[in-house]
């Protein structure tokens, strides 16, 4: 959140310690803000919601733990779906053309794994491996809220080829909303992604601290 939104996080707060008869506290509105500074508003407003609608833990005042969850649990489905995307692309598709995909984070997170044709060359005894590998690294970025720089296009055999010789190069292959897909391609870098490394270090301790979560859940 940016500090412009201050005042209608502390709404949303006040409103929620409210609904459950307590106070919000000038201690309180200080830790909670300090939480959920790395998250949309959005996010944080949707998460809240889904926490009073929780059957199981909708009678209690929620604190930023319980968000947290609610966090994680949204990310695992968002990072299960994305990586539906990957494989049904690597199985229909395959790595001989180039492809994009509806959402940027794709594109970063297999830029971290090493790339399209490094992804789409593992093979099936692997492929489990790869999955919890990809969603974990895209639940890290997701969970951290980063919109990080990525490729605008994912470089099948054929583009790296015909590009390599001087020859015409297919459009690529849109993958999900075709929309959403050129809205991505239109947003990449054509630059190199200096972050990768960087990213990669980030997502291996995601990956800790997710498996952490979980193993305490």
């Amino acid at each position: 959140m940016q500090p412009s939104e201050f005042n209608e996080f502390r709404t949303l707060l006040a409103g929620v310690h409210d609904f459950y008869g307590r106070d919000l506290s000038d201690f309180g509105l200080s830790v909670w803000w300090q939480a959920m500074r790395p998250f949309d508003l959005a996010a944080v407003r949707d998460a809240m919601n889904r926490h009073v609608m929780n059957p199981d833990t909708g009678q209690y005042l929620p604190k930023p733990a319980d968000v947290m969850r609610m966090f994680g649990g949204r990310t695992v489905d968002a990072a299960q779906q994305a990586w539906s995307k990957v494989d049904g692309a690597i199985r229909r598709v395959g790595t001989y053309r180039s492809v994009v995909f509806d959402d940027p984070l794709i594109h970063r997170v297999v830029a971290d794994m090493g790339g399209w044709l490094s992804i789409g060359s593992r093979d099936e005894d692997a492929w489990p491996f790869v999955a919890k590998e990809f969603e974990t690294r895209y639940r890290g970025y997701a969970m951290r809220n980063e919109r990080p720089p990525y490729a605008p296009v994912l470089l099948g055999t054929s583009e790296a080829h015909n590009a390599r010789n001087g020859f015409r190069c297919d459009p690529p292959t849109l993958i999900g909303d075709a929309d959403r897909a050129r809205a991505v391609m239109a947003g990449g870098t054509d630059g190199p992604l200096l972050g990768v490394s960087v990213a990669g270090a980030l997502a291996g301790k995601a990956i800790k601290q997710l498996e952490a979560m979980e193993a305490g859940q």
